[in-house]
């Protein structure tokens, strides 16, 4: 799931949550916003066994990003507006 919050007339925060017990555990989410650095943004898990992170970024920016898992494994966000191929497949 992803959910946009306005936090001022000039920012917007993007939190990503995974449900609980998500097979690929332990997620990063990696893309523009963070240079596509792995494990700059791990998911932390919750008291109620989701995992989420929030990033902040300048409203009207369009971010690309995928999720890292364990092994290696990369995968997309079923909630993003749109998942485009551009040299392998983002979630935007």
């Amino acid at each position: 799931m992803i959910r946009k919050e306005t936090v001022s007339e000039n920012l917007v925060a993007i939190t990503f949550t995974l449900p609980a017990d998500h097979p690929a555990m332990p997620v990063s989410v990696v893309g523009s916003f963070n240079d596509w650095q792995p494990l700059r943004n791990p998911l932390r898990v919750r008291p109620d066994g989701s995992a989420s992170t929030m990033i902040t970024v300048p409203a009207g920016t369009l971010i690309h990003f995928r999720y890292l898992g364990a092994n290696g494994e990369w995968f997309d966000d079923i909630d993003a507006q749109e998942v485009t191929e551009q040299g392998g497949f983002l979630s935007v």
